[in-house]
This record gives structure tokens, C-alpha cells and sequence, in this order.
């Protein structure tokens, strides 16, 4: 059986000699647990790891989409859909949404992921034409505002070619390219970064009791293998951002078991994307009943990523976010960062 070496992230400013640096990134780790289906999880010293694992968790991540990762980066959240579960369709007019990502821009976002299709719990497929149709108008509004990084998140190689022809420059699929065969020769043909996501079944099925063996090292082992085959179909691992996908096909107790853990996904070498904004588990645990409400469970949990090193937050309350990073940063290590 493999062995799974999660590294145990510190962020404190008493860094012992001999630490080693977390992906380039603002954390570091003297030790690792590892995991195993076969036994007991240990923990060991990091000196002990075998050199293709220390590989993994200390190489520096390239940037992706122009952002280098050597600092959290947000990217907000754009619905364009009618039927989103967090927002009720507020940003469905294309205008709207250009003018609501231009305020995020503004507080600061790093990347806009806009959306045409809801992947809510029980959502149907959206046909291709209706949404390249919803979001075409608000990439390019955003291009032509002046906006930086936007991604573009569908499951489709035809929305993908429209989205990026509009301004997009990295696709976010929330089936991790295997929901349409064209999608990933097309971001390889283009050398678009990727970020590709863990779902247990599709979103019409995803919440009808899902099942692991063991969740953390199940969503481990398809993010592995996913990586590997698009690396074969011809896109570098340097753009590829991997996704646990929280709250895809996972009971409010698979989410806490990989929020518990998420720093071993460090070990595939790439970066890391949380998106557990306003999930149905934060209302549960936290309390709120809309998904507007769920602000504060949503900044609570995005700060415990990043003392797992977390590069990425894909969030719907972008000002309030950054706002929350920029005090957790400076609190942890003592001066303005």
C-alpha cells in the first residue's frame, strides 16, 4: 500500500533550522504525517521523507494565469447564471455582472471566475449555446473594462473556445475535464492553465449519499491520476491547479475530514484552490439559512486554509475576504505584510 505524506504547515515566525519551505509559498514544515490505507497514520520528520515526495511539497509553483504564488490569491466568484444557490440570480443580466466584477476588482481580487451554468446540488446541464450566450457579454465587458485574471468555469470545450476568445485565461471544470473529450486537447492546443476539481457524480446526482472508503485519500488518488492524464493529453503540470471539490458529492463530514487535511494535497506537487464559500455545511455548523448569511463561517474556513498553505480561495465575499487575509497575515507574523 502507498504511503501519503501530509506536511504539518506552521506559519509562526520561530522558524527552527532545518524547516523546510511549503511550495515556495508563506508556510513551512518540520515534520509530515503520513497516512496510509493499510495502517496507522505516524508522524515523521521531514529530513525522513524519501526525495521525490520533499520534491513535491518544496518546489516553488510556477505562476499561473500571471499570478506568482508566493501570497494567498482570491478569485471571485461571478455568477451569470438564474438559478445560482448563492446569489438567486442577482448578476443573470450581463451588465450587472461586468459592474459586480469591476467591485471586486476594486477590493482587490486576483482572478474573476465566471460562470454560465449552476453546478448547485440538483442542477440540470445547461445546453452549450445558452451558456456561452450568458457569459460571452460579461467576459468581455471585464476584458474591456480592464480587468486582470478571469477564468472561466464550465465543463464544455465550445463555452471554453468562446469564453477565452472573449478574454478568459484559464478554464476552471468542475468535472476536471472529463465531462466533454474536446475540453482538455483544447487547453493543451492553447496552453491554458487548468484547475480541475473532485465530484462524486454529477450535480443533478452528487448529494445522493456519497460514499468513501476514505474520503481524504480517495479525493487524493483522483486528483493524482486526473493530473497524470491531462499531463499525457499534453498540459504541463505547471498549469494545473487541483481542487478537493467541497461540498461536490460529500456530506458535511467527508468536507471536515478534508478540511482537517487539506495540506496533503500539497503533495501533487501543484497548487491548491479551495471553494467552500457558502456551502450548505457552513450553514449547518454556523448557523444561515440563505447563502448570503454564510459570510463569516466562509471567511472562518478560508483562514484555516491558509495555515494549510492554501494558494488559492475561490469566494463570494471577495472585500470582506481580503480584508480578513490581510489581518490574518500581519497578526501571524507581526508586521504589516
Amino acid at each position: 500500500m502507498a504511503d501519503y505524506f501530509r506536511p504539518l504547515v506552521q506559519i509562526d515566525p520561530a522558524r527552527p533550522e532545518g524547516a523546510m519551505s511549503l511550495a515556495g509559498g508563506w508556510g513551512w514544515f518540520s515534520h509530515v504525517e503520513v497516512l496510509s490505507r493499510a495502517r496507522a497514520a505516524k508522524v515523521i520528520s521531514a529530513a525522513d521523507l524519501p526525495k521525490s515526495a520533499l520534491d513535491a511539497l518544496t518546489t516553488t509553483r510556477a505562476p499561473i494565469a500571471g499570478l506568482a504564488l508566493d501570497r494567498p490569491r482570491v478569485m471571485g466568484i461571478l455568477n451569470a447564471t438564474p438559478d445560482s444557490f448563492s446569489d438567486g440570480g442577482r448578476h443573470a443580466d450581463p451588465q450587472v455582472a461586468v459592474e459586480a466584477g469591476m467591485a471586486m476588482r476594486a477590493a482587490g481580487v486576483d482572478m474573476l471566475d465566471v460562470g454560465g451554468e449552476s453546478t448547485r446540488p440538483g442542477a440540470d446541464t445547461v445546453p452549450e449555446g445558452e451558456e456561452i450566450d450568458r457569459i460571452v457579454p460579461v467576459i468581455a465587458g471585464l476584458r474591456a473594462a480592464g480587468t486582470g485574471a478571469i477564468s472561466i468555469d464550465t465543463r464544455k470545450a465550445a463555452v471554453a473556445e468562446a469564453a477565452v476568445g472573449a478574454g478568459a485565461n484559464l478554464v476552471n471544470d468542475v468535472a476536471a475535464l472529463t465531462f466533454d473529450p474536446a475540453l482538455a486537447p483544447f487547453c493543451a492546443a492553447r496552453e491554458l492553465p487548468v484547475c480541475v476539481m473532485h465530484a462524486q457524480g454529477d450535480p443533478a446526482t452528487m448529494q445522493r449519499d456519497p460514499r468513501y472508503d476514505d474520503v481524504v485519500l480517495d479525493v487524493y488518488d483522483y486528483l493524482a491520476d486526473r493530473i497524470a492524464a491531462l499531463e499525457a493529453q499534453g498540459i504541463a503540470r505547471h498549469n494545473i491547479i487541483a481542487d478537493p471539490g467541497i461540498g461536490f458529492g460529500k456530506t458535511l463530514e467527508h468536507n471536515l475530514a478534508l478540511l482537517a487535511r487539506l495540506s496533503l494535497f500539497h503533495s501533487l506537487g501543484v497548487p491548491i484552490l479551495l471553494g467552500a464559500s457558502r456551502k450548505r455545511f457552513i450553514g449547518t455548523i454556523g448557523g444561515g439559512e440563505a447563502g448570503a448569511d454564510r459570510a463569516p463561517g466562509s471567511i472562518a474556513v478560508a483562514l484555516a486554509a491558509l495555515s494549510h498553505g492554501i494558494q488559492f480561495l475561490r469566494v463570494h465575499d471577495v472585500a470582506q475576504t481580503i480584508q480578513a487575509i490581510a489581518l490574518y497575515r500581519a497578526a501571524m507574523a507581526g508586521k504589516q505584510i
